[in-house]
């Protein structure tokens, strides 16, 4: 998405916050081992939330900022060759996330072939992996809000986007509280819905939750939304100020939103947990409350105070950041599958450099970290070369 706003430059922030979260997302898929992850890198088990929870949220809020910038160029107003866009964007970024499955499949099955068959069968058996192909997933979450909050954008009212998004959360909890939504097994009226639409061979196996489930995608929606609004708050103000008038007004109204969806967050989640398996309303409440507020610190070190030399790193990520997400995938998989000769077995390019290279010098849970890290610094130097080049790749 452009992050181009009609102010005098380019606020760099909204990119580094973006980059940040790609980074991120790109190293917690790809531990070492999941056996020994760093403890930061962990998802939180069920009800809570750690580092790690909040780069996907973080993403999927500055997504909604992104998307008011774009829409931006149409005036916010429906038309046939605006709905045309948005509708083939949501259908490629929900395929692309299809396509890495099945892909993931294909490298899984072809590696592991079941015994005592030809060649024909196994490749075969590797290709025709629809009918346990998982439906959901991140990509098409991120498909499916962006999407939704497209469609609202042009459709509805912006002063009335507030109200729907309080609705989604209002009736998102009244369902959850009503169908045992918080029980971390197959009683969950989520796990009952996907289980019953979606059916267990295409969901994510966790205690029968798809934390990218078909009605966690309803708040999922309402965060979305959420940048969305914060991104008009931002970028619709007087456009006579001066650029340094601008920022300080932008980072007034990102400190005060943090603050305050931070605090409502963390104080309804006595009555309602904050998770992000299930994508509670408190969830959302708290991670765009933090996400706020990380964007005004960015926008006060970086073009505030200018230190900018630093984000270089993170900018090759969020120039192109679903590209280099989907790119972070197909190397993991790659990684995982491409095996050589080694001793008197075989390894696979991941296990040499995690058991190897790393883990006799870092430890198990320290080997763990550096190949995450070593990960994501491989992504970065592709990034980097097409960041060099001034190459953006749009999905």
């Amino acid at each position: 998405m452009n992050s181009q706003t009609k102010t005098n430059k380019r606020i760099l922030a909204l990119d580094i916050l973006r980059g940040v979260t790609i980074a991120g997302m790109i190293m917690v898929n790809n531990p070492g081992t999941w056996g020994h992850i760093y403890a930061p890198l962990r998802h939180a088990e069920w009800n809570g939330l750690t580092p790690t929870d909040l780069v996907f949220p973080f993403f999927m809020f500055i997504m909604g900022i992104s998307t008011y910038i774009s829409l931006k160029k149409y005036n916010f107003e429906f038309s046939h060759a605006a709905a045309m866009k948005i509708l083939k964007r949501t259908i490629i970024i929900f395929l692309i996330g299809l396509a890495i499955g099945w892909f993931s499949k294909f490298c899984y099955y072809w590696t592991s072939p079941s015994e005592g068959i030809g060649f024909g069968a196994q490749f075969w058996e590797s290709v025709w992996t629809f009918d346990r192909i998982r439906i959901l997933g991140v990509m098409q979450r991120l498909a499916l809000c962006y999407g939704a909050t497209a469609i609202i954008a042009l459709t509805m009212k912006h002063r009335h986007i507030p109200y729907l998004i309080a609705t989604l959360l209002i009736g998102y909890f009244i369902l959850l509280m009503c169908g045992n939504g918080f029980a971390y097994n197959e009683t969950n009226v989520l796990s009952i819905v996907d289980r019953a639409i979606l059916t267990p061979a295409h969901m994510y196996k966790d205690n029968g939750i798809d934390p990218e489930g078909l009605l966690s995608t309803i708040p999922a929606i309402a965060h979305v939304l959420l940048g969305f609004c914060v991104g008009r708050m931002m970028l619709d103000g007087n456009k006579a100020q001066s650029r340094e008038e601008l920022l300080n007004s932008h980072l007034i109204k990102l400190f005060l939103v943090g603050a305050i969806l931070t605090f409502a967050g963390f104080l309804l989640s006595y009555s309602c947990p904050i998770n992000k398996k299930i994508w509670s309303p408190t969830f959302v409440l708290t991670t765009c409350g933090l996400a706020s507020s990380f964007l005004a610190l960015l926008i006060w070190i970086i073009d505030v105070k200018g230190y900018k030399k630093w984000s270089t790193f993170f900018e090759a990520f969020g120039v192109n950041p679903l590209f280099m997400y989907v790119l972070g995938g197909v190397l993991g998989i790659l990684f995982g599958s491409i095996s050589f000769p080694w001793g008197d077995a075989s390894i696979s390019i991941h296990g040499f450099l995690y058991k190897i290279v790393l883990m006799p010098v870092f430890g198990e849970t320290g080997g763990s970290l550096a190949y995450a890290l070593l990960f994501v610094a491989l992504n970065w130097c592709i990034g980097y070369q097409l960041y060099k080049r001034k190459i953006y790749i749009k999905i």
